[in-house]
């Protein structure tokens, strides 16, 4: 797993959002972490990974971001 590029980081309240791209398992793909903050430590993670497609197989031309 390897993180290339943080695109945008959120907070609000307890909560920070994190959505970053990088590489997991040889694909490139996309990151989103959600962190509950609890005392000034990390409490709780949840996170979701996808797989970012070549740009030939994008349904838009914005990508994935």
């Amino acid at each position: 797993m390897r993180y290339d590029r943080i695109h945008q980081i959120l907070g609000e309240g307890d909560f920070v959002r994190a959505v970053s791209e990088g590489e997991f398992a040889g694909r490139h793909s996309s990151f989103h972490d959600l962190f509950r903050v609890r005392n000034g430590r990390l409490a709780e993670h949840w996170d979701a990974i996808e797989a970012i497609p070549a740009r030939d197989r994008w349904k838009n031309g914005y990508g994935k971001f």
